[in-house]
């Protein structure tokens, strides 16, 4: 396979066309209460399920130390892949049931994070996949063994919440907050402790921004209109998005690989890691 990285998304068309492919690796990371029994129940067929808290995160006792879903170490998410059946030349698709794919946007930024080439979500999800007839299947699934995968470092740009307070009101800057208006505004914080934003961060709702009415990605042509015109003249080294912790971010910077626009800067901590941390908050209330 080419060393040219493929596109970030892909139809459940086009998953389907390449359904048996000797090197496709389906991931399912489906979230929410009792999940591992639904995918047992019904997922796509040879989908092995990943676990958000459990695989993508290394969530800390005290949340102040980087929120609800700090990265885990290079070496926990070496063996995490490795259990998957990933290697290097593995063509992954990630899929959940989520139109705004939550969670697969985030280990699709973590698998694009370590340099891997080929990685694509499924846009639309599972519902799109049953849609045009994709196999399903119960049960436990086999993953392939591989050796282990080798990562060196994280090779994206990110953030941490002390570099993000130096910018955050600085005009050369921009601090990109995906949450919804009324979290923002501080009028509701449905699951941090504290309603509200960072200072001088700018609030471009991930749903409503990237999503059309059927809850699939926009064009790519839209989204890099819709995006250079928030960016600017702005470098998108000086760019930075964030979220509650540091997962529906990831679906903002999928949208913008979408539209073929540099990834830039993740602040993985996020809303839930700066409200924990006695930082100055800001809200829109009152106006």
């Amino acid at each position: 396979m080419s060393n040219k990285t493929i596109k970030p998304l892909i139809s459940a068309e086009e998953l389907l066309t390449i359904s048996q492919n000797n090197n496709l690796v389906l991931i399912d990371t489906r979230m929410g209460k009792d999940i591992k029994a639904t995918y047992l129940e019904n997922h796509l067929k040879g989908a092995l399920h990943v676990n958000l808290n459990n695989d993508l995160s290394d969530i800390k006792e005290n949340l102040a130390n980087g929120g609800r879903h700090p990265l885990p170490s290079i070496e926990k998410f070496s063996k995490v892949i490795t259990n998957l059946g990933i290697s290097p030349d593995s063509h992954v698709v990630i899929y959940d049931d989520k139109s705004a794919a939550i969670a697969s946007a985030r280990l699709w930024w973590m698998l694009t994070a370590i340099g891997h080439k080929n990685v694509q979500v499924l846009n639309g999800g599972l519902k799109e996949a049953i849609k045009v007839g994709y196999p399903t299947s119960s049960g436990e699934e086999t993953p392939v063994k591989v050796p282990l995968y080798v990562i060196d470092k994280w090779k994206l740009p990110m953030k941490t919440m002390n570099e993000v307070e130096k910018i955050s009101q600085d005009k050369d800057y921009l601090v990109i907050d995906v949450r919804a208006k009324e979290r923002y505004n501080g009028e509701v914080e449905p699951i941090d402790l504290i309603a509200g934003h960072i200072p001088g961060a700018t609030n471009i709702p991930f749903t409503s921004t990237n999503l059309d009415e059927n809850g699939l990605y926009l064009e790519s042509s839209i989204l890099k209109k819709k995006y250079e015109k928030i960016i600017g003249s702005k470098p998108l080294k000086n760019v930075t998005v964030h979220c509650g912790s540091g997962v529906t971010a990831c679906h903002t910077l999928l949208a913008m690989a979408h539209a073929e626009i540099e990834i830039p800067n993740l602040y993985v901590g996020s809303w839930s890691e700066w409200s924990r941390n006695n930082k100055t908050i800001a809200t829109n209330l009152n106006e």
